[in-house]
């Protein structure tokens, strides 16, 4: 009779499912191998080549990627580093930027006052002058604001200067006690259509310095169209000293 082969018992492992049985190697305990002779022996040899071509086949299972599975890969990405000397970003405004030197004047620190004047065909050019009053040196660069207002601290009465680019923008530095002036251009409101004008007598001048939002005034005494549509005023850039009021 043929022995029957015991299956592995234990869990799958290295001495699992691949141990072949006692009883497909060994003698039954306390008597003869059933098997003995020729017939036991071919049995015997049939089970263990069952069971090595099954432990062949999980080792190759065993080792078989599985499928789809990719192996990892590690990007690492560098931050561009900036262009060596690229110069950095400047705030724009009347005054240049600069990494040292006096800083721009204030208008609580100017006192304005009227300077020479000269009247042409249907323009006169009045110089107003910017004196530096404070204790500290100062600059000044850039074109001024400048407008005709009811009164100091009053409001605006029609359009307030243009820019006129006769004279270069420089800089202009003021030691204490130190002038600049400006030249303003102011057309004659009676050579404009009264119905398009609006004419209105003024009396005072506002001015903004450079780059500050504080203001000084100046008495002057003047026709002007309070129709903000109609262009009545005229400025040059600072200018250093007392100035001209040739234009």
């Amino acid at each position: 009779m043929t022995p029957a082969l015991t299956p592995a018992s234990g869990p799958a492992g290295a001495d699992g499912p691949c141990r072949t049985s006692s009883a497909a190697s060994e003698p039954a305990s306390g008597g003869v191998d059933p098997g003995a002779g020729t017939g036991g022996r071919r049995v015997r040899l049939a089970a263990a080549l069952v069971l090595t071509g099954t432990c062949g086949l999980l080792a190759a299972c065993g080792t078989t990627p599985a499928p789809g599975a990719a192996p990892t890969k590690t990007v690492t990405i560098q931050a561009s580093p900036a262009a060596p000397g690229a110069p950095p970003t400047q705030p724009v405004g009347s005054t240049p930027v600069s990494q040292a030197g006096p800083p721009g004047c204030l208008a609580n620190g100017l006192q304005a006052s009227l300077g020479a004047g000269q009247g042409t065909a249907g323009t006169l050019y009045q110089v107003v002058v910017l004196t530096n009053t404070s204790a500290s040196t100062c600059t000044l660069y850039g074109y001024p604001g400048v407008s005709f207002v009811t009164g100091e601290g009053g409001s605006t009465v029609g359009a307030p200067a243009t820019r006129n680019p006769v004279d270069p923008t420089t800089l202009v530095t003021l030691a204490p006690g130190g002038q600049a002036n400006m030249l303003l251009g102011v057309h004659d409101a009676g050579a404009y259509p009264p119905s398009a004008c609006q004419p209105t007598s003024v009396d005072w001048l506002r001015i903004y310095p450079p780059g500050d939002y504080g203001s000084d005034y100046v008495q002057y005494q003047t026709q002007t169209c309070s129709n903000a549509a109609e262009q009545i005023l005229t400025t040059t850039p600072m200018r250093a000293g007392a100035g001209s009021a040739s234009a």
